[in-house]
């Protein structure tokens, strides 16, 4: 059974933004979301994580119906969200950031411990940054501050908005190296990108356009097919 099952997902802000879309994902999978600006990829990650009510539709996580769940509670059932633009609390250290991503967890304080010191595994700089203040880290420690705050809930379904926008081409592929970790250690990842150089850490790949799913591979499916040119506008 899939971890993730979306069926007939329709969404809308006053004017429709998702047209019905299926898709799943399987336990142990990274699938990547592509699409250009507009195509709905972020609307289907906010709406998983519980910050959009769907107009209609199921949202099935690990065999339970969520759509329309609160954020607190799927978050305490394993799904944690990194949003776009990082969104990290500025004022606040690095150790208090990844304080706040165990707020669900919050008694739980030798986890708590055991977690941050692996997010500390997964991102160094992170550690040697513990106690500067967010806001004054680079673009790409802020993006690796909001993954590690994410992971601090002990996520089973991670899902993270444009990983590598803003970043450069190296560090894009240092935390996509860093996701790939994440996924062997047992996480499911979807991660929304434009970038097709996630694409050889994906075990499936879907594209959307307009509100609609367009592609759906996996495996040799993905290498077959030309998505850079098909869906993706060129090259990026």
């Amino acid at each position: 059974m899939a971890l993730l099952e979306v069926e007939g997902l329709r969404v809308g802000y006053g004017f429709p933004v998702l047209m019905g879309i299926d898709f799943a994902v399987e336990e142990g999978e990274t699938a990547v979301l592509f699409g250009l600006n507009g195509a709905g990829k972020t609307t289907t990650v906010t709406t998983i994580a519980g910050l959009l009510k769907p107009d209609d539709g199921v949202i099935r996580f690990d065999g339970n119906d969520v759509a329309g769940k609160p954020p607190t509670h799927l978050v305490s059932q394993g799904i944690a969200l990194v949003p776009e633009g990082r969104r990290v609390f500025p004022a606040l250290s690095v150790a208090n950031n990844l304080r706040l991503g165990a707020w669900v967890r919050r008694r739980h304080t030798q986890e708590i411990a055991e977690r941050r010191e692996l997010v500390y595994d997964y991102f160094p700089r992170l550690a040697e940054r513990a106690d500067q203040n967010a806001g004054t880290l680079s673009g790409g420690e802020q993006q690796m501050l909001a993954i590690g705050r994410a992971l601090m809930s002990r996520p089973r379904l991670l899902l993270i908005d444009e990983a590598s926008l803003g970043l450069s081409p190296a560090l894009a592929k240092t935390v996509f190296e860093v996701v790939k970790r994440i996924n062997d250690d047992g996480v499911t990842v979807i991660i929304v990108e434009q970038n097709v150089g996630v694409l050889p850490y994906a075990d499936r790949a879907l594209i959307m356009e307009k509100g609609t799913l367009v592609f759906s591979g996996v495996g040799d499916e993905i290498r077959a097919a030309n998505l850079r040119h098909a869906y993706l506008g060129g090259d990026h």
